[in-house]
């Protein structure tokens, strides 16, 4: 019966500039009024909810304060220069700096190659690819540059 997700929700402190960053992002405006907006990830399919909050700054957790965009496996090799040409800054996570992403996940049965972003208020934001379904591959995380290594010698 479930199909997928519909929304998501993250605080904003600045609702018009947060409006901005995610457009940005080829999010498009679907509605807004003084304490929300919506923007459509695929319109019909999925969106956004912005909210003004007067406390934007609550400690991350990513069951509070997280997102994670699906793009297509093929763009995982474009993601970080087409953020960084947006002047979005590349987030350093699981011990791994911005200049090694995109990384590789290691969440078995399901590899996937992700790269990480904040918006305005700190809210992280991932963009992130299946890579590899019911593998019985061992693989620990690793960049996805040693994924391609690995996977294929002729990378090497």
């Amino acid at each position: 019966m479930i199909k997928g997700l519909y929304e998501a929700h993250l605080p904003v402190s600045d609702l018009k500039a947060s409006i901005a960053f995610y457009e940005k992002l080829e999010l498009t405006l679907a509605y807004e009024n003084e304490r929300v907006a919506f923007l459509w990830i695929e319109k019909g399919k999925s969106w956004l909810g912005l909210w003004k909050a007067d406390v934007t700054a609550i400690p991350y957790h990513p069951s509070t304060r997280h997102v994670a965009f699906q793009i297509e496996t093929s763009s995982i090799k474009q993601i970080k220069a087409w953020l960084m040409q947006k002047g979005i800054n590349i987030h350093p996570m699981f011990g791994y700096t911005k200049e090694q992403q995109p990384l590789v996940l290691d969440n078995p049965p399901q590899f996937h190659a992700a790269i990480y972003f904040c918006d305005l208020d700190g809210n992280l934001l991932e963009c992130i690819a299946p890579i590899g379904l019911d593998t019985a591959d061992d693989d620990q995380m690793m960049t996805y540059e040693d994924w391609e290594k690995k996977k294929n010698p002729f990378f090497a």
